[in-house]
């Protein structure tokens, strides 16, 4: 029993003596590291996070966050409850908007389009309703319903949404009701819209129905070319409508021609000769196809027989020429918009292969050259992303990098605990390569100046006596090269090769960038040095002769006597006691004779 005692406590004690050993040398370490480093900060690398409140529950029981909207309903058929808000609800809650903002609201853009749908029936029909004889006393009332409804909406416009733009005055964007009241009142805008709603409507008691009196209601153009404005802001495609718009003015000047000639045969008598309408057929289609011959100037038309006919086909003339002529103008510049990115490639591309046949450069270089072009006009619809972004401000151009980049960098293990902002600085500082398959990234021994970010693709580190095998493969959100990047001294050439693996996207960082940054930010400096030593300790592996790593040993060696317990054994041996202590200086002695 006596001896059992005696192993316990002999045993107790060389376990609190090895914590001692293990506490000693932990703060010797760290002593060690602040004399080689004196920028080395504490323990902790990134500040802990607040801690999230939790959603406070309802008197009901349910968190207020976790209660979907709606009523409880049983369905019967079902044999179950699910959970609806009924549409009426939504309707009474809906509020309208004090202010709107002309430029990002899509529900004022929704309502322009309502304006200029009216807008173009006045204009459309109002020539048609004038010169043919399709407004008859049969069916006017539909056609007076449709005139109130348009009118209408024109008095909406105005009494709604016009005294409801936000505008920008001395910088600041006025939200006032009063002021943007006062300042549509004050405008251009304000007194078209009130001669588009003049009252001649009241004329039809004396003159009769007649769609003339509704021209002014045409003069509303200002809401058709802002709709146009603002309908190409959101578009992704916008030359298809530019197209579409152009091609629509063509038409309509036809359309107001064949009226024209249809009033000007009725005024000499449909049929009375060979260059008038002669009555027969659909009438519109006819007279329709004749303004066609006549603005495109085909030619084939009967010769005019009276000066009233001459004087008019001379006007159909000329206005057909520069009519067409403008359009073909407008034409053109909106295919050329549409097409200049497509014109810029090919002129670029054109120019590289002229210079790469004057200076005979072989077929292979040629053809990667090619494909490096064609997959990087087609993967990212530019050849420099740079070029797109440089006109724009500083703060714009981070908002896109954050946009873009954000989530693949904030991923990097090496940036995480770093300030934010010298990631958005380090955002701005990135730019983006496009490799080839079986090109090298970098090779093993060069100076290393970049660090890469796998933005899409795979790339594949390469080693192994011959230098191709293939070590491991990287993938989007990787990064490699930061120890070159990182290092200082003697220590900034590459470790390996590395080798795209089909086409890749990378994003490079350059060395000078990265210091340029960090000067701002010492914090996120001091961090990023205790990763880079953490990273070359962890990189600098016992290898064996051949340059691999060392073989595992079957039976590991014994670790060394604590320097502590070492110091106590032989104080033990010097007292002569005869306790625990100098039973275990015996024991170890009587081992190193057997290791000698």
């Amino acid at each position: 029993r006596l001896g059992s005692a005696t192993s316990l406590s002999s045993a107790t004690i060389h376990t609190r003596l090895q914590e001692l050993v293990k506490l000693f040398r932990e703060r010797t370490e760290k002593v060690k590291e602040k004399l080689i480093d004196p920028d080395a900060s504490s323990d902790d690398e990134s500040p802990v996070t607040s801690p999230v409140a939790a959603p406070v529950p309802a008197p009901g029981g349910v968190v207020e966050g976790d209660k979907p909207p709606g009523d409880d309903h049983y369905c019967e058929m079902l044999c179950c409850t699910f959970k609806y808000s009924s549409w009426l609800n939504r309707l009474k809650s809906y509020q309208f908007p004090s202010s709107i903002d002309p430029l990002t609201n899509l529900m004022y853009v929704l309502w322009l389009f309502f304006v200029v749908l009216a807008w173009n029936w006045n204009c459309w029909l109002i020539p048609v309703r004038w010169a043919f004889p399709y407004q008859t006393p049969a069916n006017i009332h539909c056609w007076l319903l449709v005139d109130y409804l348009c009118d209408l909406i024109y008095l909406l416009d105005i009494l709604v949404f016009q005294t409801r733009l936000q505008f920008v005055q001395g910088g600041d964007i006025i939200t006032d009701k009063k002021a943007m009241k006062e300042n549509y009142l004050r405008s251009q805008r304000f007194k078209m819209d009130v001669v588009c709603l003049l009252p001649l409507d009241f004329f039809y008691f004396k003159v009769g129905v007649n769609p003339l009196l509704r021209f002014p209601r045409c003069l509303k153009y200002m809401a058709f070319f802002e709709f146009n404005s603002r309908l190409e802001a959101i578009l992704t495609k916008a030359y298809i409508y530019r197209v579409i718009r152009t091609t629509a003015y063509l038409l309509y000047s036809l359309h107001v021609n064949s009226c024209l000639y249809y009033w000007a045969s009725a005024y000499e008598g449909l049929g009375s000769t060979t260059w008038v309408y002669d009555g027969e057929g659909n009438s519109y289609i006819r007279c329709y196809y004749w303004a066609v011959k006549t603005l495109i100037t085909i030619g084939g038309l009967p010769d005019p027989k009276t000066l009233f006919e001459i004087v008019f086909q001379l006007l159909n003339y000329f206005t057909g020429v520069f009519a067409f002529s403008v359009m073909i103008g407008q034409m053109r510049d909106v295919v050329g918009a549409a097409t200049a990115g497509q014109t810029y490639y090919r002129s670029c591309m054109d120019s590289t292969i002229k210079y790469m046949n004057f200076y005979k450069i072989p077929k292979t270089v040629q053809n990667r050259v090619k494909t490096w072009y064609e997959y990087t006009w087609h993967s990212q619809g530019m050849l420099d992303e740079s070029e797109l972004l440089v006109q724009l401000p500083d703060k714009m151009r981070l908002d896109i990098a954050i946009d873009v980049n954000y989530n693949i960098v904030s991923k990097v293990a090496l940036f995480q605990g770093c300030d934010r902002q010298m990631i958005f600085d380090m955002l701005k500082r990135l730019r983006s390569v496009v490799y080839l398959p079986n090109d090298y990234v970098c090779k093993k021994g060069e100076i290393g100046r970049e660090m890469y970010i796998i933005q899409a693709g795979q790339v594949q580190v390469l080693g192994g006596p011959d230098g191709k095998s293939v070590l491991v493969t990287l993938k989007a959100g990787s990064v490699f090269g930061e120890i070159s990047l990182l290092a200082a001294g003697g220590g900034n050439r590459r470790t390996a090769n590395v080798v795209a693996h089909g086409f890749a996207n990378l994003f490079i960082l350059e060395k000078k960038d990265l210091n340029e940054i960090l000067v701002h930010y010492p914090e996120s400096q001091k961090l990023l040095r205790k990763k880079a030593k953490k990273m070359l300790k962890s990189s600098n592996k016992p290898k064996d002769e051949k340059g691999g790593p060392a073989d595992p040993l079957i039976i590991p060696p014994k670790a060394d006597t604590p320097k502590l317990f070492r110091a106590a054994l032989v104080a033990t041996g010097r007292m002569g006691g005869k306790g625990p202590l100098a039973r275990l200086r015996w024991r170890l002695k009587e081992l190193k004779e057997m290791q000698a």
